[in-house]
């Protein structure tokens, strides 16, 4: 079961009493828990799990506890593919649900809300923990009560476990919010507050948030800009937010004259919120401080102690390395946009012919790769055209791909030579001058020709073809002179091709991120685009464009997608 740190069993496992063991373990918590070995058979149950099922341990003991115990809304069995608990449990990841069902021992359905994690059971196996609790409330024996204090032991990394698993898998400052806060409202706290430092070390109320019953609310107004961080207050949200401590705070720790600005916005949460106790803890990444993290109670009959706060830092370092994770990738996507826009150039102007470009970045990568256009005018009059694709997906393959596109323009320019032999020469100098391994390039020249045709004469280097498409929705690939791609160090032979573009017809050059699909042939892809671009060849050449991207590019797609599309002049109605 990969990807989950196994929680450890609380104590020492005495290897003659392992189930002993797990059960005085259990009996710490305070919902109903149980452990089921790897083939799903309970191995150990606590005495609260017991009453809240109507089941004695032995009749718990052994038994699968799928099974035994899951079902769907109407109280019958729940078919194994359908159930989310042993999804996770197959995967031996933590998680969660708020919505499920348990059959108990009367035959009556008990609606729950239950949380798993990998556990370590003793003797190099590994098990999985159940915790479950009522979602209404439930008529059993009284119970002695426990006086509130901290998660025990075994919550508390489950917990964690969860927290690192939630926050780390996502890369949006956002989303790693919202999870934070469902992770610990309303199951530590009624109140949640997350306060930011910026990057210009402005300090703003991100984030104040209140369980009001199941219905998690934000509350707006009370978010926004901040005063100042004061450098030597000893109040607590101040220390937290320069690194110095976390702490427990109260409306008494802000009665007295507030000796900031922070301090009096601190009262008026208290006072607005009704928090009764509260406790602060910095937000930290490992290079600096990022903001703070307050949990607030007031609903909740028992305060926070000290004996919280270890707890909370925790989670606060965890959202921590999560949100430093989501803002240099936000940066990232933020410098290589700017790069991108100074990279693909603006197209030429080109008497008679239509021309537009496209270009869209993969959605889950830095905003910026390897696919690239060009169009420019050569030294004897025709205009250049290119497409292509240096491998990778970063801003080592946008840096190549400027090399790559720059050179081409030079050979292009300079050379009065065929396509097959400017791309011949850019291949070999690839080796000895560029930072590029590998990339695709259909580069060519159109220039006007007879009685409204333009002639476009090209080469492919291991790129799709270019597809040709006529005023009255015919479309076909143009598959010839085709060769290797760039950087494979073959000196082999590259040919040429020629067509005669017909008046009002449209080329499209285009990149594989439009046509490539995860499960899906490349032959299927070139059908999709071929059957789209037929049916749109009618609409006006920007929204050809634009509607053929929505409609072929493919849901889920991971890669970027650079488009041309040119147009030649329609026929001339006698």
């Amino acid at each position: 079961m990969a990807g989950v740190e196994p929680t450890k069993a609380l104590g020492e496992e005495s290897p003659a009493e392992p189930a002993a063991t797990l059960t005085r373990a259990l009996e710490a918590l305070g919902s109903g828990a149980y452990v089921v070995d790897e083939q799903g058979h309970v191995i150990a149950v606590n005495t609260h799990a017991e009453q809240l099922l109507a089941l004695a341990a032995e009749d718990l003991l052994g038994r699968d506890a799928h099974d035994l115990l899951h079902r769907d809304v109407h109280g019958r069995p729940l078919p194994r593919a359908q159930c989310s608990m042993r999804q996770a449990f197959l995967a031996g990841r933590t998680a969660q649900v708020e919505g499920d069902y348990f059959a108990r021992g009367d035959g009556s359905l008990l609606p729950i809300s239950w949380l798993i994690t990998p556990y370590d059971v003793g003797e190099h196996e590994l098990g999985t923990l159940v915790l479950f609790h009522p979602r209404h409330p439930l008529e059993i024996e009284p119970q002695p009560e426990v006086a509130a204090g901290p998660l025990p032991e075994l919550e508390r990394l489950a917990l964690l476990a969860e927290t690192t698993t939630q926050l780390t898998s996502t890369l949006d400052v956002e989303e790693a919010l919202r999870r934070l806060v469902t992770l610990v409202v309303p199951r530590l706290a009624d109140w949640i507050v997350v306060d930011l430092i910026t990057e210009r070390d402005e300090v703003w109320r991100t984030l104040v948030v209140h369980a009001d019953g199941d219905v998690l609310v934000r509350h707006e107004a009370l978010q926004g800009p901040m005063p100042p961080i004061p450098e030597d207050s000893q109040m607590p949200l101040s220390r937290a937010l320069r690194g110095v401590a976390s702490a427990l705070a109260g409306p008494q720790t802000y009665q007295e004259a507030p000796d900031s600005g922070i301090a009096l916005e601190q009262r008026r949460l208290f006072e607005d919120t009704g928090i009764r106790s509260a406790a602060i803890a910095p937000i930290r990444s490992t290079r600096e401080v990022l903001g703070a993290l307050t949990l607030g109670r007031t609903e909740r009959p028992a305060d926070f102690t000290v004996d919280d706060l270890p707890l909370i830092e925790d989670i606060a370092r965890r959202a921590g390395l999560a949100l430093d994770n989501a803002s240099l990738y936000e940066r990232q996507r933020k410098v290589a946009e700017t790069m991108q826009n100074h990279l693909l150039p603006q197209m030429p102007r080109v008497p008679g012919l239509q021309m537009t470009v496209r270009y869209l970045p993969a959605p889950d990568a830095s905003q910026v790769g390897g696919d690239w256009y060009d169009a420019f005018s050569l030294s004897d009059g025709a205009t250049a055209l290119a497409v292509g694709d240096v491998v990778g997906h970063d801003l080592e393959a946008a840096a190549g791909m400027a090399q790559l596109r720059n050179m081409l323009r030079a050979y292009a320019w300079a050379l009065r030579e065929p396509p097959s032999k400017i791309i011949g020469r850019l291949d070999e100098a690839l080796l000895h001058i560029t930072d590029v391994a590998m990339a695709t390039v259909v580069f060519a020249r159109i220039e006007e020709a007879d009685e409204g045709h333009w002639k476009l004469s090209w080469t492919n280097a291991g790129h799709p073809p270019p597809l040709l498409i006529s005023h009255d929705g015919l479309a076909d690939y143009l598959t010839d002179g085709h060769g290797i791609l760039l950087g494979t160090g073959s000196r082999g032979p590259r040919t040429d091709a020629v067509a005669l573009l017909p008046p009002g017809s449209t080329l499209l050059l285009y990149t594989d991120g439009l046509i490539e699909e995860p499960g899906h042939s490349l032959d299927e892809g070139l059908h999709r685009l071929r059957q789209h671009a037929a049916a749109l060849a009618h609409r006006p050449l920007a929204s050809f464009t634009d509607h053929l991207l929505r409609r072929v590019r493919p849901v889920a797609n991971d890669d970027d997608v650079a488009l041309l599309a040119l147009r030649t002049p329609a026929r001339k109605r006698s």
